[in-house]
């Protein structure tokens, strides 16, 4: 009995220490793809949030978006015959509606959580790491082989207590589930991302499923002519 409990206690000290670099791809550089929102449920999307049911309010329109590291987001859609542009750079953020001349201009410097990053999208790199996320390892996913972290914001850079929950594939090291947790600990919303593209060195889902606490779906999302480090400038990311 005793020479069993110390091979297992040996086995379990022995266990690879899995860390951030174990999820992240370091070979993504920038994309661009075109977003549409397939399926939306507003009585279910009302669930997750106000904010929710507003994204995915114009069903089957198109968004242009480009993705750039780091913490570089530029998204264009049209709205009624107008262009709305949404662009992120580092903690700022603008909308802008350059027919009408408008414009508002957020610092996020103090609410990470509402900053929109290429986690997003289903992706992990470097610098979600070094400057905006910690993250602890929870343990091997037995059925899906993945890896599960908890990611939580820097403390005490912020004062935000709201965490993600990732499983990530462990040989393509995309984000295959997410599920966000509020300040007070409440769950708020599941993320699945599948159907996963290969270019340039760089695995990127195309598909995203938003489910609430309920299970059930409340929006799909399909991503096309996804193209990956082609080369963005950052003046595409400038206010």
């Amino acid at each position: 009995m005793t020479s069993t409990l110390i091979l297992a206690t040996a086995a379990i000290l022995q266990a690879p220490a899995f860390t951030w670099h174990d999820i992240v791809q370091p070979n993504f550089q920038d994309s661009t793809l075109v977003g549409k929102a397939v399926t939306a449920n507003s009585r279910e999307l009302r669930k997750i949030s106000s904010d929710f049911a507003v994204s995915y309010k114009f069903l089957g329109q198109e968004v242009h978006a480009m993705l750039k590291e780091p913490f570089m987001l530029r998204l264009e859609a049209t709205i009624d015959d107008s262009r709305l542009q949404v662009i992120s750079n580092g903690n700022r953020r603008v909308f802008r509606l350059p027919q009408s001349r408008l414009s508002k201009t957020e610092d996020l410097s103090d609410s990470p959580g509402k900053r929109q990053t290429i986690l997003d999208f289903g992706i992990l790199t470097p610098s979600l790491f070094e400057q905006l996320f910690d993250a602890t390892f929870v343990r091997v996913d037995r059925e899906a082989g993945g890896l599960v972290f908890d990611l939580t914001y820097k403390h005490p850079t912020f004062d935000d207590s709201s965490r993600q929950r990732v499983w990530v594939d462990s040989q393509r090291k995309f984000v295959a589930k997410r599920v966000w947790f509020a300040q007070d600990g409440h769950e708020i919303a599941t993320f699945i991302y599948d159907n996963p593209q290969f270019q340039n060195g760089v695995w990127f889902p195309t598909r995203a499923i938003v489910k609430n606490v309920d299970g059930m779906v409340a929006g799909v999302t399909e991503y096309e002519t996804v193209k990956i480090n082609s080369g963005l400038q950052d003046r595409m990311f400038q206010f």
